[in-house]
């Protein structure tokens, strides 16, 4: 758990790079290199402990802007489903998916499906019929999605039809899963338990209650996205479809960083961060990329078009980005590598 002297519950503070020790130079590297290769890049807040060090929009974007996020929602989402194991809603990340709909009928063949357990859908493990290579693109029907009367009976209909048990798929259908199990285990959406066990407490932005009037690429997608989404039962969106600003995308990355805690307060247990985070093969946690290079390693919140939030606790460093989802990104990790990792000494 990181020292710090105040809790930006209410508002964070800022403070000058230098008086942080960091090297301000390098730091401010960080705004040609955006301008010049980053056109999709709105805003970026740099932490540093506990400290705003740098902050800046871009693409007539300010501070109480709100963004869709899109893939850091589920690193959102696997905070709540540990929030909820922690307060014993949910047993185990052993417990199978089945269990949580009774309604579904499964064929009774189908074994891989029956098998499947929530820690395969957050470690993107689960048996899916869907390929994804590093680079790549991920063959998940997404729009597919979105025209379903009933996503979750979609999702629960494609697990075990030809996939790979075991071996990393990269799923978002999966992280909507989790989010229909949350609601099963708690009788809340992912929006409600996350205001109040989770946005709130931390000084997050709560989320109002937005009622889809339509299903459109731009409602599930794009411009017309806010708040947190939902699907035509009511679920929240697991897997992408919440809209964030930088400095709330920082106060999650944060508890992270302090071990769940918030003020003397356990908002999230440190099992659950250790276990979430914890380097493997896949280099993939419970729904955070993992990495490591030379002697730093970083756990991110990833999201289509450069959304990320970075987390590298040997440094006590937080990067909060948002970004315009675009068909190409730019990889946002070298921006973080050249100029804000080497702004901190030490």
């Amino acid at each position: 758990m990181m020292q710090c002297d105040y809790w930006p519950t209410t508002e964070w503070r800022t403070q000058d790079p230098a008086a942080l020790g960091m090297d301000a130079e390098k730091l401010y590297e960080l705004d040609p290199m955006i301008k010049a290769q980053y056109s999709n890049l709105n805003g970026i807040v740099v932490v540093h402990k506990g400290y705003i060090a740098f902050e800046q929009y871009y693409n007539c974007c300010g501070p109480n802007d709100t963004y869709h996020v899109a893939s850091v929602t589920k690193s959102i989402t696997s905070a709540l489903i540990g929030i909820a194991i922690d307060r014993g809603s949910i047993n185990s990340v052993d417990e199978k998916v089945l269990d949580f709909f009774p309604e579904y009928v499964a064929g009774a063949t189908d074994m891989q499906k029956r098998a499947a357990t929530i820690r395969q859908l957050l470690t993107m493990t689960a048996p899916f019929p869907f390929t994804w290579k590093p680079g790549g693109v991920v063959q998940e029907p997404l729009d597919r999605l979105r025209r379903q009367k009933d996503w979750v009976k979609y999702a629960l209909d494609l697990l075990g039809q030809k996939g790979r048990p075991g071996v990393f798929q990269y799923c978002t259908a999966g992280a909507h899963l989790l989010s229909a199990i949350l609601t099963c285990a708690t009788g809340r959406s992912a929006r409600e338990y996350a205001n109040e066990h989770l946005f709130g407490p931390i000084g997050m932005n709560v989320i109002p209650d937005c009622r889809m009037k339509s299903f459109g690429l731009e409602d599930v997608f794009g411009i017309n996205l806010k708040g947190w989404i939902q699907d035509p039962s009511g679920n929240s969106t697991g897997g992408w479809g919440l809209a964030l600003t930088p400095r709330d995308m920082a106060r999650f990355g944060f508890l992270y960083l302090n071990g769940g805690m918030w003020d003397d307060k356990r908002i999230v247990s440190q099992t659950w961060i250790d276990e979430s985070i914890a380097m493997n093969a896949n280099k993939y946690g419970y729904l955070w990329w993992l990495h490591e290079e030379d002697d730093v390693s970083a756990h991110l919140a990833m999201g289509d078009g450069g959304n990320a939030i970075c987390c590298i606790p040997a440094r006590d460093l937080i990067v909060a980005i948002t970004s315009t989802i675009v068909s190409k990104p730019r990889d946002i990790w070298p921006l973080i590598q050249k100029c804000v990792i080497p702004s901190v000494r030490g």
